[in-house]
């Protein structure tokens, strides 16, 4: 009878140490998002025209070009668990699900999702910019993600429209140091200050879909996914190779003087993808830490 004890007890033990196991594992951990900005794997480093320290790239096409400023909107995070499974980050509320990629500031370089649910994720979807639905400089239902934008030292605000900018690239090119300047962002038409008159114009939102290297496990770890963007892209992408201009044409212009809608849309569909046949764009993932 002893011994029956004995070998009941060892086979409740195992039992009793999964349950605290189990009951252990938190519900929700976080996860960090880690970009880093790059000219074909090479870290960017920004500098003004004369800058010897400055990162210098050059396209397909031959052309020279650097950046002094650097910034785009990431929003819309949706984390997609092995099985398929979407689990959005806050993907309807700017202040909590949103944040501008800065190169000049480190600290804007890691993006932290909190209370992820416990499990096994595979992929990761993001925007690159804001959707339709949101794209109103709303500072009533999202003060904090309009403060930011809006800032003297980040301008990701249309002057002269309704939305955010997506993104803002200033710089160089050539070797004589001609003025660079892309900035993207979808347009509206309609009625200005009546938003019930309002259409989709040009839509450069574009939606990213990023297979990671590893499963992030998220639960009792909490991962870091890392995540290029490289902007060799901007001008050698996928759908296009791209040769700056000056003013005297527009096509493939990226100037302060002279730049379109139709013009912008071949750099937009380079660093985003075109959300058909490339829904990668510039991006990629380079490791999983768990």
């Amino acid at each position: 009878m002893k011994n029956l004890k004995n070998y009941l007890l060892l086979a409740i033990l195992p039992l009793a140490f999964a349950s605290c196991s189990d009951d252990d594992t938190p519900v929700a951990n976080n996860v960090t998002l880690e970009f880093t900005n790059t000219f074909s794997g090479t870290t960017i480093v920004l500098g003004d025209a004369t800058d010897a320290e400055a990162s210098v790239n050059t396209s397909d096409a031959g052309q020279v070009h650097h950046f002094s400023e650097l910034k785009y909107v990431i929003s819309n995070i949706r984390l997609i668990k092995e099985d398929g499974t979407e689990i959005p980050y806050h993907v309807n509320d700017l202040d909590n699900g949103a944040t501008v990629i800065d190169q000049s500031k480190s600290e804007t370089l890691s993006y932290v999702l909190s209370d992820v649910p416990t499990a096994d994720y595979s992929q990761i979807k993001f925007g690159l910019g804001v959707k339709s639905e949101l794209n109103t400089l709303d500072q009533v239902s999202f003060p904090n993600f309009y403060a930011a934008t809006g800032a003297n030292d980040t301008e990701m605000h249309w002057e002269w429209g309704t939305g955010y900018r997506f993104t803002k690239i200033e710089g160089f090119y050539d070797t004589d140091n001609k003025e660079l300047s892309f900035h993207s962002g979808s347009t509206v038409e309609g009625t200005v200050d009546d938003e019930s008159t309002y259409t989709q114009g040009v839509d450069a939102y574009r939606d990213i879909t990023l297979d990671l290297t590893t499963l992030a496990m998220v639960g009792d770890n909490a991962p870091t996914i890392k995540i290029e963007a490289d902007f060799d892209y901007l001008l050698s992408g996928n759908s296009y190779t791209i040769t700056l201009v000056t003013t005297d044409d527009i096509t493939n212009n990226a100037t302060p003087s002279a730049h379109t809608s139709t013009e912008m849309m071949k750099f937009v569909d380079n660093i985003g993808g075109d959300g058909t046949d490339d829904i990668t764009g510039m991006f990629s993932i380079t490791a999983v830490e768990n």
